[in-house]
């Protein structure tokens, strides 16, 4: 799952770190574009010599360059980070957005009240945090499994 408590429960403040997944780690990245670049000069081989080479060379050169882009850009937006922080009467939720924003919420624990949207949210098994006239999802970056462990495992903190 990517979140953790990284408290243990009954101890305070609690604690829970929510991040994306990253399946594709910069050396697989690295691996990836050129295992693309290799595989696309192979049929480019027979053309060595030829002047049809350096017709095509741009071609193959700008694939190769926009999928390394669209991976970049992809790791890059899932520089997202989620902080919530429980103690006794407060519960505060921190967000950093790729771009290095910082958005902040908080309330009173006992007025906060976690809602699932089964199926009105902008993903299935949405989840918010509501309080202080202000509703803010959290973990929407999740799967809709993880979203519903989730909302399980905030209710259990709040109650503890």
């Amino acid at each position: 799952m990517p979140y953790q408590w990284t408290t243990a429960p009954g101890e305070t403040p609690q604690q829970l770190r929510l991040w994306p997944h990253n399946a594709l780690p910069a050396r697989g990245m690295a691996a990836f574009v050129l295992a693309t670049f290799t595989l696309i000069c192979i049929p480019a081989l027979p053309l060595l010599g030829s002047p049809v080479l350096w017709g095509l060379l741009p071609f193959l050169l700008a694939a190769v360059w926009g999928i390394w882009h669209a991976l970049q850009r992809n790791r890059h937006a899932r520089q997202i980070t989620e902080v919530l922080t429980l103690d006794e009467s407060q519960a505060k939720l921190v967000r950093t957005e790729p771009t290095g924003e910082v958005r902040a919420w908080d309330c009173n624990r006992y007025w906060t009240t976690i809602t699932k949207y089964e199926k009105d949210g902008p993903v299935p098994q949405y989840v918010t945090l509501s309080g202080k006239g202000r509703e803010v999802e959290i973990g929407a970056f999740l799967s809709e499994e993880e979203r519903i462990a989730l909302y399980d495992e905030l209710q259990r903190a709040w109650a503890r």
